[in-house]
């Protein structure tokens, strides 16, 4: 979530090519392979793990 919210402060949105890799403080996150995983993974997240997302403006 922190790569989605460091992503989403930068850039103003959440369409995150699949490839792409944020550094979040020195670590890569594969924050593209994130976002689509959990977009398949959508039924069992929690709601609050929803809500963060849709904060972020997250496409479904």
């Amino acid at each position: 979530m922190a790569a989605a919210r460091q992503f989403h402060a930068r850039e103003g949105h959440l369409t995150v090519p699949r490839k792409h890799v944020e550094d979040v403080d020195g670590e890569p996150v594969g924050l593209g392979q994130f976002l689509n995983n959990t977009r398949r993974r959508a039924a069992t997240l929690s709601p609050q793990r929803q809500a963060d997302l849709d904060a972020l403006g997250m496409r479904w």
